[in-house]
């Protein structure tokens, strides 16, 4: 019966899946900003770094093991009498499936210019440039054709022929972000307050993306746009983090959206690097007809960490059990440059 249930339910996902190519997604979205947006190089500190781990399916299969690396920062941050920010950003992505069966890899190279347009408002255009490459092994998949009527047959000849077991591409990006954020807290009683809005584009130029040698099979445009914001409660060291993003590419979409909190537990120094934020996060998302996610993350000046866990809520729930992906991240960002402090949200 458990086989049965196994393979209803992964019909039920793959008739309810589009079986082209999709780029990566996270759950702790805005820990991976170079794959949000590459107006996002910079935004965020002097120099950021983050590596974040991603397994997903571990509950009736092989997971899906996925890493990402990343660092940014800010190019031009300590000239002076100028509004201007230049920003720079580099990724490395890899995303492993199952037992091996495909492998991709991308190196990708982000660039980025704000100008402050007033005391609280800020935008941001941003260029991606993306080298990658995917690689296969058909000998340890399993295909349609080698089921017997009862189960798999790896004796049974698969039927496919790939012409090649690897290619690489090569694509462009774009993106633009315009943020709001109040800078009052250490003059008056009021909290600060922020939001920033964005759209990007990812593969405009359409790159070719088979082991077939397709002309016609090419890496589909990915459309992201997002939402955020910071509502400092006054009186308080609480901070409400509301987020919404919305992916799309080809027929496949992706909303995720929900709230974090944050505790501020010790405010940093405007003054000195010795007093450091210390704080604490908890926020609660879902990923329409897909996933109810948890998340929590702590902060000490500099470093910061944090996980979420995916509630399967799909269809794949029949075979899943309700377990879905584990993501956990680790930060370090530095906002300062030859002593001379820089505020960041």
């Amino acid at each position: 019966m458990r086989k049965i249930a196994t393979i209803i339910g992964a019909i039920c996902w793959f008739l309810g899946s589009n079986l082209h190519a999709q780029d990566v997604h996270f759950s702790q979205t805005d820990f991976s900003p170079l794959t949000l947006n590459p107006a996002l190089a910079g935004a965020s500190a002097s120099f950021n770094g983050i590596a974040m781990y991603r397994s997903q399916y571990g509950s009736f299969a092989s997971p899906y093991k996925t890493f990402l690396g990343s660092f940014d920062g800010r190019l031009s941050a300590g000239l002076k009498n100028t509004n201007g920010m230049l920003g720079a950003g580099l990724s490395f992505f890899n995303d492993r499936m199952g037992d091996g069966f495909f492998n991709q890899t991308t190196i990708g190279l982000n660039l980025a210019y704000a100008l402050k347009v007033s005391r609280f408002n800020k935008v941001a255009v941003g260029l991606n440039s993306t080298f990658g490459q995917c690689a296969s092994n058909p000998a340890v998949g399993q295909w349609g054709s080698q089921y017997d009527g009862t189960g798999f047959n790896a004796s049974m000849a698969s039927g496919e022929n790939f012409y090649q077991q690897s290619f690489s591409y090569f694509d462009l990006g774009v993106g633009a972000v315009y943020t709001y954020q109040t800078d009052v807290a250490n003059i008056t009683n009021r909290a600060d307050k922020g939001f920033s809005v964005g759209f990007a584009a990812y593969h405009v130029n359409n790159p070719r993306y088979s082991f077939y040698n397709s002309s016609i099979q090419n890496l589909a445009v990915r459309y992201s746009w997002f939402a955020n914001g910071n509502i400092g409660l006054d009186r308080t060291n609480g901070v409400l983090q509301p987020a919404v993003y919305f992916q799309r590419q080809k027929k496949s979409n992706e909303l995720l959206y929900g709230v974090s909190y944050k505790q501020i537990l010790q405010k940093a120094s405007t003054e000195t690097d010795k007093v450091k934020e210390i704080a604490f996060s908890l926020g609660l998302f879902s990923r329409l007809k897909d996933a109810l996610i948890v998340k929590a993350m702590v902060f000490y000046g500099p470093f910061s960490t944090g996980f979420a866990y995916d509630i399967n809520t799909s269809r794949l729930s029949l075979v899943s059990n309700f377990k879905g992906g584990f993501e956990m991240f680790v930060r370090y960002n530095v906002n300062n440059i030859n002593g001379k402090r820089i505020r960041v949200r």
